[in-house]
């Protein structure tokens, strides 16, 4: 039998062990993250924001910015993603010193109020006009209850989302 024989015999077979993926680069965590967490908004190559789990948003007036969900918005494991999926989010975030490390200009005024209005609407009360809070949505990951209650950026592991990079 040669070694080729072998090997296709071998991939025949049903899967056994654990597969580790190691990156290297620096910057990993963050093509995980863009890549497995959802956020109201996206950014095109070009730089233009577009609703991602948001369907739509406006302003109530220059410090409150309403958004409003898709419906039926769903993580990828099933789960509800809902206004209070994303007020979690905000939650969260603002117990960071610096919530994103790639600069702080990607933060939200951790003085913002988070407003559940309904099970699709969010209401951000902001401390002071920002012309940049939608775009600074990109920066907001939302996660499923059970990524909070079970592994949380390292909050069991470190007490704190942050620092272990």
């Amino acid at each position: 039998m040669s070694v080729l024989q072998r090997l296709v015999g071998r991939a025949r077979s049903a899967p056994r062990g654990t597969v580790r993926v190691v990156d290297p680069n620096s910057l990993n965590w963050l093509y995980i993250t863009y890549n497995t967490v959802e956020e109201a908004v996206r950014v095109t190559k070009r730089g233009k924001i577009r609703p991602a789990a948001m369907s739509r948003y406006r302003w109530r007036d220059p410090r409150t910015l309403e958004i409003t969900l898709r419906r039926g918005e769903r993580f990828a494991d099933g789960s509800p993603l809902d206004a209070g999926s994303l007020r979690r989010a905000f939650d969260e975030q603002v117990r960071w010193v610096s919530p994103h490390p790639p600069g702080t200009h990607f933060n939200i005024d951790r003085r913002t109020g988070a407003e559940v209005v309904d099970d699709r609407t969010v209401r951000l009360h902001l401390p002071a006009v920002d012309g940049l809070a939608l775009g600074k949505l990109r920066a907001t990951h939302v996660m499923t209850e059970r990524f909070w209650r079970d592994l949380g950026f390292g909050y069991a592991r470190d007490q704190s989302g942050e620092g272990h990079w």
